[in-house]
């Protein structure tokens, strides 16, 4: 049986990933400065090859607030961490090469996340495509898919497409090949375009 302070802990326990940075100092004074227990994850990218100028003063970014990075009308393309700059470069690509208006938003925080902002893209748009690193099995974008087919199904024109890591385990060597790319978010993209 779990004990009350066990039960607080479960329920106020936040899940922080960066996709940058310039977020990933506002988000880590943030989870500093919550009441709550926090867990800050730090992609790799962060440490090898992220450049950003860092504003020197002290600034927080919002929890559990996501962000919509790109404005868009036909698909919504939910991610964070790393993989938002992989979207940002689809959005682009299928604006040039498709036609197709692509909003992406960043979730930041991902326990608890920002329902309201999703639900209202994904009424918005009618179509959805998560792309995480993470295996596609067990994967927080079937959580997100679960409640975006609960809150919208009405609203959906095509089945919700998750673009996500192989159910693999990799050498860091083959990284490359496991991880949803560009060319994978595209496939999908014309797949909800065409439903």
């Amino acid at each position: 049986m779990l004990t009350p302070c066990l039960l607080d802990c479960l329920f106020y326990f936040k899940v922080v990933i960066p996709r940058g940075p310039i977020q990933a100092k506002g988000l880590l004074l943030s989870c500093i400065r919550d009441d709550d227990p926090c867990l800050f994850f730090e992609p790799k990218i962060l440490y090898r090859s992220a450049v950003e100028e860092v504003p020197t003063g002290d600034y927080t970014l919002p929890l559990s607030k996501a962000e919509v990075l790109v404005e868009g009308t036909d698909v919504t393309m939910i991610g964070w961490g790393t993989q938002v700059h992989v979207l940002r470069e689809v959005a682009t690509m299928a604006q040039q090469k498709l036609n197709v208006s692509c909003e992406v938003i960043d979730l930041c925080t991902i326990l608890p996340w920002d329902q309201d902002t999703v639900i209202q893209s994904a009424m918005k748009t009618g179509r959805v495509l998560i792309s995480h690193e993470a295996p596609i099995t067990m994967g927080f974008g079937a959580e997100l898919a679960a409640s975006i087919q609960r809150e919208c199904f009405l609203h959906l024109e095509a089945p919700i497409e998750r673009v996500c890591g192989y159910d693999a385990p990799f050498p860091h060597v083959f990284e490359a090949f496991i991880m949803p790319d560009k060319w994978r978010c595209i496939e999908a993209i014309k797949r909800l375009i065409s439903y």
